[in-house]
């Protein structure tokens, strides 16, 4: 048996391009570096497309390529700026801490589970709007971590910080989208009623 061969590659960006960009948009949240990004997968895809070795579906490999492609934006965009509201000086918002160092008050209830309320749009939509309020470094940052799943060397690695840093990065993003989402989604659904 011999090794499968990629489909057509001019059928790829029918197949497949939706896919693909949405798949960037959510990790970017950038309309014309998401287009630029599936467009450079695509390309790599057609040079290398006599390695693919079938051990997994054609969308995968084309998943797999854009994924690389995104922690090289990535990487690229933390050497560009410079990293701000890293003051490792700073210490979170006591406010929202007892004595003991426990949340004063729990997030907002959900209403249901998150991964449902994940695959509704108008949240989805929500979501993105508050993640685009986090500097680039911090958004990716929570990106790749939260929504890539990769490891903290690998994040370290991409954004050019050290652990420590990394993990007051990720608690800021955390606690911003945290009061984005209370303020602007839950408030919101909670005033509509049950």
């Amino acid at each position: 048996m011999g090794i499968p061969a990629c489909s057509d590659p001019s059928e790829w960006v029918d197949r497949y391009g939706n896919y693909l960009f949405r798949y960037a948009m959510i990790r970017l949240r950038d309309r014309s570096a998401a287009e630029d990004l599936v467009q450079e997968t695509f390309l790599a895809a057609l040079k290398s497309r006599g390695s693919f070795s079938g051990g997994s579906s054609e969308a995968t490999w084309l998943v797999g390529i854009l994924k690389h492609k995104i922690a090289d934006h990535f990487r690229r965009q933390a050497l560009e700026a410079p990293l701000e509201d890293a003051d490792l000086r700073e210490l979170p918002d006591p406010s929202v801490f007892d004595v003991s160092g426990h949340w004063t008050s729990g997030p907002t209830d959900w209403g249901g589970n998150p991964a449902d309320l994940y695959r509704e749009e108008k949240f989805l939509e929500q979501f993105k709007n508050c993640l685009s309020g986090l500097s680039p470094n911090h958004a990716n940052a929570f990106t790749l971590r939260e929504i890539e799943g990769a490891d903290t060397g690998e994040i370290c690695k991409v954004l050019n910080v050290t652990e420590t840093n990394l993990w007051v990065i990720l608690h800021r993003a955390r606690m911003h989208l945290r009061r984005c989402l209370e303020t602007h989604w839950f408030n919101r659904s909670m005033e509509k009623g049950p």
